[in-house]
């Protein structure tokens, strides 16, 4: 399968399973919300850059499991529609390198499609609540009405495309099996 129709047929596994893929990936991310408020609640008042490279660890971190997790429950939605919770971990890390191993170019297409249109759910919102200086550079204790808006446009931004990438990922490990006639991708 090409990268494009990994990333059209991606998009259409989405529309079709969009309740439950969506309410899955909302859960997934608020449970993730936890630890990234309290990251970012460490540098509050101290945004000296190695607080801020250990938050961003953190950060990347937590969103990487997060990510391996979502891709893990949503290996069975093409072949059965299902969302699979248990295990989910596991499977996700496996899927993932198998995704990677299989075509780099269809995982580097999901990661920059989906961080795209992250960045256009996330940095107006950002931008317009704390200001450019405070996105680019140190967070610098903002206020708690522009802190929360920020951290609500971040909770949308991921619940919408953490589902694209992990669905990609599912795709592509799967057109392995598929181009070798072991199941449908």
């Amino acid at each position: 399968m090409t990268v494009a129709g990994i990333v059209r047929r991606s998009l259409a596994l989405l529309r079709r399973h969009a309740g439950r893929v969506y309410a899955v990936s909302l859960a997934v991310t608020l449970v993730n919300t936890v630890p990234d408020v309290l990251r970012q609640l460490l540098v509050y008042r101290d945004p000296s850059l190695a607080h801020a490279v250990g938050v961003d660890v953190v950060g990347f971190t937590t969103g990487l499991i997060a990510q391996l997790w979502l891709t893990g429950a949503l290996t069975e939605l093409p072949g059965t529609g299902r969302v699979r919770p248990g295990g989910a971990l596991g499977r996700g890390t496996a899927t993932a390198l198998r995704a990677v191993r299989t075509s780099p170019a269809a995982v580097l297409a999901g990661v920059v499609l989906g961080g795209a249109v992250s960045a256009l759910l996330t940095v107006p919102a950002s931008v317009a609540a704390l200001g450019l200086e405070r996105v680019v550079g140190p967070l610098d204790a903002p206020s708690a009405g522009a802190f929360t808006v920020a951290t609500v446009s971040d909770v949308v931004a991921s619940a919408v495309t953490l589902p694209f990438l992990a669905v990609v990922l599912v795709l592509t490990a799967g057109s392995t099996r598929h181009l070798a006639g072991k199941g449908s991708a």
